[in-house]
Order: C-alpha cells, then sequence, then structure tokens
C-alpha cells in the first residue's frame, strides 16, 4: 500500500474499523467478512475555508504561522471513501439525538463535526446551550441535536470524606447518555495524569480504597463498568454505539525516533507504514473490553492514523491550553478526518 503525499511517500492503513459481533480484525475497511486492504494517499482537506463557530482550537487564530498541516487528510486509492456531505448528514439524522461522552478529545471531535456541518449550512438557524458538563448545538431547521457530555474517565467521580474518589464501578452519570439515537463514547487521556492534574485522590476498587493502582488495570476496570453500562441501557436497534479510540500525543520524540524533540515546529507528518513506538497499550485493553460485549459496538481505531500525524497539534496555538499542547489537534485538522470516516460508516 503505498501512501503519497507531495513530498513524501509511505504506506499505513485507512483505519481498523470493528464490529464487534464479528470478530474478524484487519486493516481497512470492515464490510462484514471482506478483506479490503486499502491504498492511501494524501489529499487537500476539504474543510479548509470552513466556519469556526463552535471551537477554540483553531490554530491559524492563535498564530500558528505555517499551513502545511491543513493539506493533509486521507484518501482510499482503491475505493471510494465519502466526501463528508453536511446537508446530507443533517438529512439522514433530522430530528435526532447524537451524543458525544468523553474527555478533551471527545470535545476536539464533536467541535469538527458541528462545525463541518455548519459549513455546509452557514445560513441554518443554530442553538448553542452549555450547563455544567453538558454542552449542545442544535441545528434548529432540521431538529438536529449534537451534544457533548464531558466525563473524562467515564466512570463516576465521587466526593468521599477523604476527597474526591475515582469510583471503577459506579456510572450514575449514565443517566444522562439515555435516549439518544447514536453515542460515541471516548476515555483514556485522563487515566494517565498524576498529581494535581488526576482530579481525584483515591480510586475505589470495590471494597478497596487504594491511593493508586496501575493505571491500565484501572482502566480496564472502568471500561468494564462502561461495557456492562452499554449492554443493560442501550438498545441496539435504535442506538448506534461508537467508541471513538485512543488517541495519541507526541511529547516524546523518542516515539518516533528523535528524541530532542515534540511536536512544537514539526510540519511534516511521519513516513512509513508503522508508528516506531507501536500502538499505545491501551488500545490492547480496550480492544479486549469490546470484543467480550455482546450488544454491538462500533471502534473507529483512529490510532496509527493520528500516531502519524506529529505535525497536526496545536503546540502553543490552542488558545485555550497553557504551553505545548501535543495532545490535543488543531482545527481546522486531523478531527475533520476522524468525522469523514465516521461519516463513511454512517452511509455505507
Amino acid at each position: 500500500m503505498t501512501h503519497k503525499h507531495t513530498q513524501v511517500s509511505f504506506t499505513v492503513p485507512l483505519f481498523i474499523f470493528h464490529f464487534f459481533r464479528l470478530i474478524n480484525l484487519f486493516m481497512g475497511f470492515r464490510i462484514t467478512t471482506t478483506l479490503s486492504l486499502l491504498c492511501l494517499f494524501w489529499f487537500l482537506s476539504l474543510h479548509q475555508a470552513r466556519a469556526a463557530k463552535f471551537h477554540n482550537f483553531d490554530c491559524q487564530k492563535y498564530g500558528r504561522p505555517d499551513k502545511q498541516y491543513l493539506k493533509y487528510a486521507w484518501k482510499p486509492e482503491s475505493c471510494a471513501l465519502p466526501r463528508f456531505d453536511g446537508v446530507d448528514f443533517l438529512n439522514r439524522w433530522r430530528g435526532k439525538k447524537i451524543m458525544f461522552v468523553g474527555d478533551s478529545l471527545s470535545l476536539n471531535m464533536w467541535r469538527s463535526l458541528t462545525c463541518v456541518i455548519h459549513a455546509s449550512v452557514p445560513n441554518a438557524k443554530t442553538g448553542f446551550l452549555r450547563n455544567e458538563s453538558l454542552s449542545t448545538v442544535t441545528f434548529q431547521d432540521y431538529g438536529l441535536t449534537i451534544q457533548l457530555y464531558r466525563t473524562p474517565y467515564l466512570v463516576d467521580i465521587i466526593r468521599e470524606n477523604v476527597g474526591p474518589v475515582l469510583t471503577l464501578d459506579s456510572i450514575v452519570a449514565g443517566n444522562a447518555w439515555k435516549g439518544m439515537d447514536m453515542l460515541i463514547f471516548n476515555s483514556w487521556h485522563w487515566w494517565t495524569h498524576t498529581g494535581k492534574s488526576q482530579g481525584w485522590d483515591y480510586i475505589r476498587d470495590g471494597h478497596n480504597l487504594v491511593k493508586d493502582m496501575d493505571r491500565l488495570e484501572a482502566y480496564n476496570k472502568g471500561l468494564t463498568t462502561w461495557a456492562k453500562w452499554v449492554e443493560q441501557n442501550v438498545d441496539p436497534s435504535k442506538t448506534k454505539v461508537f467508541f471513538q479510540g485512543i488517541s495519541p500525543g507526541h511529547y516524546q520524540g523518542k516515539d518516533w525516533n528523535q528524541p530532542k524533540k515534540t511536536c512544537s515546529g514539526e510540519l511534516q507528518p511521519i513516513s512509513g507504514s508503522a508508528y516506531p513506538a507501536g500502538l499505545p497499550p491501551a488500545t490492547t485493553t480496550l480492544n479486549n473490553v469490546l470484543r467480550k460485549m455482546s450488544t454491538p459496538v462500533y471502534l473507529l481505531d483512529i490510532t496509527l492514523l493520528s500516531q502519524l500525524r506529529k505535525d497536526a497539534h496545536p503546540s502553543a496555538y490552542s488558545g485555550s491550553h497553557k504551553g505545548n499542547d501535543c495532545s490535543h489537534w488543531c482545527l481546522p485538522g486531523l478531527p475533520d478526518t476522524w468525522n469523514q470516516l465516521l461519516y463513511a460508516v454512517l452511509t455505507r
């Protein structure tokens, strides 16, 4: 598979799309049991000039001097990946409710989706509401609401006498996720945080209250609680369920064989067919939990294609994160590709 852009050639799979009631894993689109390996190339982003009404990851607005990162996106060479059609999306989901549930990477994808839709209907009536954990964009002419529920661990943080406790078997917040026509979940980024940035003082694992534990083990237990919630509360005939996948960071240049670098100042994607450091261990944990589920959950596996985009982070130009942000992504930018792949799945 030859991957081309204007300056270098390299190979990489488009994405891995899993339907976990059909345990057949392969690189490329999942079309029941058919293996489809896709040849890919970079192409000019469909959404370079679009409304930025609903986001603050606009790196150009906040002073990023280069524009090369705007010119890269994903397109299959041997099959047709549909262009994102915002009007078609609105008509397909007219009168429906879509909710992203997760952390600030969910925010990244939610803001991208609302922007690319708005760019298609710039004169449409829209509404925006924000109330604590819940943000809502409404396309009023179509009766479509696209919501973001911020809960970085999916499971609950409960205040006890000792302080805030990350409670691995509690998911009371899930009451707010019911009744949706599409749910797009995401969680991992915050599980690696330590110290004051982690948001809790203790972890409750069943009856055990501990100061800390192996984060992958905690993530596995939290995801298992989430999986049980999905199976008990989601009717798959009424609600499509996605998991956004693990979004990588680029703080350590040793991961791509340049140990003195971070994402700051990076202008080109990584060449090659694989990320030198390999996939993060959390991808294995996530896959293992999803494989055990009986309710169909689609995994939009954005990890590898995002690992190759060390050039696509805000670094110092996010507008909302001080310092060097190598976790989130510029908008317009890579999350538009995530949503184009989501659209391809929904229209296949």
